[in-house]
This record gives structure tokens, sequence and C-alpha cells, in this order.
């Protein structure tokens, strides 16, 4: 599959893997490299054209692991699924575990910290000939639901974005491998992420795919004024991904690849 497949104009899914054991949705159940690619493979079978593969939780609250740690999880699994058919993605913002990965066949950067949070990061993205995926986030995962407060969260959201895409080809990093993802749930209370949301579009002035990941995050409980754990989110997170898709969004990240995948084939067989 080329690396760059991006520039179609189906919506593509990206199945979220995580290597974690205390991931918000559905940590510790793929933490055995086995299960991890006997997952990674199901999910293909199901229509995602990548797979997101995290060995560090960045819920709300979760504590920081190693890069070494982090590597020693994810390593196994993206070398076991090398050669499954879909881009290997690696959910990372140390460089280390970017550049192992990159070496043992990934063919994407997922940086929630759009490439600030470790000095080298930067360098490693602009050796590669990958994609790169730049989130915006405020604070870090240990605080960053604390109090997020912003001047207008869609203008700094944009004004971060549209800064790291620049900084990026200044570093040398071709803008057609960039992708933008807003970061909802991500130093973000409900009226931010639903701002975000609202005004998707405006992101398109950022000349860059757009990645959404909506997926059982906790807004939507809010908005249904519910204590809703997130297994139970699926509906909403259906509703949010066709949201996105009708905003113009390319790639979607999510947990529930087959149902998201029907839910996108009926709306597209009806616009």
């Amino acid at each position: 599959m080329a690396k760059h497949h991006m520039l179609c104009n189906a919506p593509v899914l990206m199945g979220i893997l995580n290597v974690t054991p205390d991931s918000f949705s559905d940590g510790g159940k793929f933490l055995n490299p086995e299960r991890a690619v006997a997952q990674g493979l199901r999910l293909i079978r199901e229509g995602a054209d990548i797979l997101d593969v995290g060995g560090e939780s960045t819920r709300p609250g979760a504590e920081p692991v190693s890069a070494q740690e982090e590597t020693d999880r994810v390593l196994p699994v993206i070398e076991g699924l090398q050669d499954c058919g879909a881009l290997i993605s690696i959910d990372t913002r140390h460089a280390a575990t970017m550049k192992a990965a990159l070496k043992a066949g990934a063919g994407m950067i997922n940086d929630i910290s759009a490439l600030q949070n470790d000095p080298d990061s930067m360098a490693v993205a602009v050796k590669s000939d990958v994609l790169v995926c730049l989130m915006h986030s405020q604070g870090n995962p240990q605080t960053m639901q604390d109090n997020p407060i912003y001047n207008n969260v869609v203008s700094d959201v944009f004004a971060f974005l549209s800064q790291r895409i620049k900084d990026c080809e200044t570093a040398g990093i071709d803008k057609n491998r960039l992708i933008a993802d807003p970061g909802i749930g991500f130093g973000k209370a409900l009226d931010h992420n639903l701002a975000l949301l609202k005004n998707l579009r405006r992101l398109h002035d950022l000349d860059v795919s757009l990645l959404l990941g909506v997926s059982r995050k906790s807004f939507i409980a809010g908005i249904c004024d519910g204590e809703i754990m997130p297994e139970q989110r699926l509906p909403g997170s259906l509703a949010a991904a066709l949201w996105g898709l009708q905003q113009g969004v390319r790639i979607f990240r999510v947990h529930d690849v087959a149902e998201t995948k029907q839910a996108f084939d009926v709306f597209q067989a009806a616009a």
C-alpha cells in the first residue's frame, strides 16, 4: 500500500491498536504481542487502511512511559504486522520509539505533541519519507483536562497547526506528507470540542489532509449528560464520525472499524 495513498477521495479508516495496560477504552486487552497482532489483522479484515500502534496511554491523567518500555511493547507488534497489507502508524511522542518503529516497518508517525515533546523527533521525521500527523494538544496527558483555557479555541488550534506545518516545511518535510488533527479531547472542555467539530471546515485552509479522532471519547458522555462508559459510546462515535465525513475530513481514527465502515458506506450511498 502506497504510503501517500491519502490523496484518494475515499475516507481512510485508522484502526486503534493500543499495546498498553491503561488506555481509556481497551487498556490491557492487547498487551500480549500475539493478541495485538491478531487484533490488528481483525481490524484490517473489517476495513482498516491504517493501524495506529501505540505503547503509551495518553488518556487524561495517564502517567508517562519511558521510550524504552514503549518501544519494547510496540516493536513485536509492528514486526508481526509488517506484511499485513495496511499502513502501520506509530502513535508516539518519543523520537527513539519513532526511529525503531520506522526501522521495523512503520510508514507513518502519529504524534500527539506535533513533534514537540522530544527535541529529536523533528530530525527523525525529516530523515524519513513517511506520513506525519501533527495533533494539537494543550498541556500534557497528566494535567491537560484540569482547566483548559483558550482565547478562541478554533482560531488557537488553527494557528498552532498552521505554525507546526510551517515549522515542518522549514525543517525539510514535504507538505504532502503532513496530516493535521485538531486533537478532540486533548486539553479541551466540552464546549471547546463542540466548537472544533462545528468548525471543522475552517481547518481545510491548512491545506493538508485532516484526521479526526472522536471514537468513544468522553465528550460523547458529556453531550448525553450521563455516565456512559467508553464501550457504550459507539452511537455517539458514529454520529461524530459521520459529521466529520460530511465536513470533508479524510482520515478517521476509530476503535470500531467494521461499524464505522458500514455507517460510511450507507451514508455515501445515500449522499
